[in-house]
C-alpha cells in the first residue's frame, strides 16, 4: 500500500514514515501544501495522512479541495489540534479518521488498515489464493499453512497480485505501489522482485505462478498440472 504523508515538522515525519515502512507501507513524505497537491495530483495513494498546521496552507483547505474534486481517498488527520470543534471541523471536511498528537505507532497503523478495510478500501484483513494466504494485518504470507520469510519489495509485489490475481498487472503500476518518490528505481528492479519471489513460491511448494505477460507485466494463477512459467 503506497500512502502520501502531510508533515511540515521534518524529524517527526522520518519517524513516522519509517515505522510505516516497517508495518509494509509505502510512503512518500511531503512538508508543504504545495507538495502534498502536486504529488496527490500525480500518484493514485491508497491513504494520506494529514497534517493540519501546515507553513504554506491550512490542512483543512487542502483536503476541502480534494474532496471538492471528487477524489474519495482516505484521509486520517493527524494533528495537535484537540478541540471538540477542531475534530469536528475536520471530519466535515472530509477527513475519515482523526489521530491527535502524541500517538503509538501501532494505534497509526491500526487506524490506517481499518481506513482500507472500509467498503471501497483496498485492504483485506485475509487474501487467499490457491494454498496461499496473506495476513495484510500481520504481513505474514503463509503456504500451505506455513510462515515463509519474504522481503518487504517481494511482499509489496505478491500482495498486488494476489488482489487481482487472474489479471494481468502492469508493470508500472506494481512499481508505483512498492516505491516511493526518494528511492532510485532500476530499469529491472520489478524483474528482480518477481524473479525472487518466484523461486520462494517454488521451494514452498505454492499451488500459484506467477507469469510473465510480456511488455505488460504480470498475472498470478492457480497452477494446473500443465501450467508453465512463461
Amino acid at each position: 500500500m503506497r500512502l502520501l504523508l502531510v508533515e511540515d515538522h521534518e524529524r517527526f515525519a522520518e519517524f513516522v514514515k519509517t515505522g510505516l515502512e516497517k508495518d509494509g507501507f509505502t510512503v512518500d513524505a511531503v512538508t508543504t501544501a504545495a507538495n502534498a497537491d502536486a504529488a496527490f495530483a500525480a500518484v493514485a495513494y491508497d491513504t494520506v495522512i494529514l497534517d493540519l498546521g501546515l507553513p504554506d496552507a491550512d490542512g483543512l483547505s487542502l483536503l476541502k479541495a480534494w474532496r471538492d474534486q471528487g477524489n474519495s481517498t482516505p484521509v486520517l488527520i493527524l494533528t495537535a489540534r484537540d478541540g471538540v470543534d477542531d475534530r469536528v471541523k475536520g471530519l466535515n471536511a472530509g477527513g475519515d479518521d482523526y489521530l491527535l498528537k502524541p500517538f503509538e505507532m501501532k494505534e497509526l497503523v491500526a487506524r490506517l488498515r481499518a481506513l482500507l478495510r472500509r467498503p471501497g478500501g483496498t485492504l483485506g484483513t485475509v487474501i487467499e489464493v490457491g494454498n496461499i494466504a496473506f495476513d495484510t494485518s500481520a504481513r505474514e504470507v503463509r503456504i500451505k499453512d506455513k510462515a515463509i520469510g519474504i522481503s518487504r519489495r517481494e511482499m509489496g509485489v505478491l500482495e498486488h497480485l494476489m488482489r487481482r490475481a487472474g489479471r494481468v498487472v502492469p508493470k508500472d503500476v506494481i512499481e508505483d505501489k512498492i516505491y516511493g518518490f526518494d528511492e532510485e528505481v532500476s530499469s529491472n528492479s520489478v524483474e528482480v522482485h518477481v524473479s525472487r519471489l518466484r523461486k520462494r513460491l517454488t521451494a514452498s511448494k505454492a499451488n500459484c505462478v506467477v507469469h510473465t505477460v510480456r511488455g505488460v507485466g504480470y498475472l498470478l494463477a492457480v497452477e494446473s498440472a500443465d501450467d508453465e512459467t512463461l
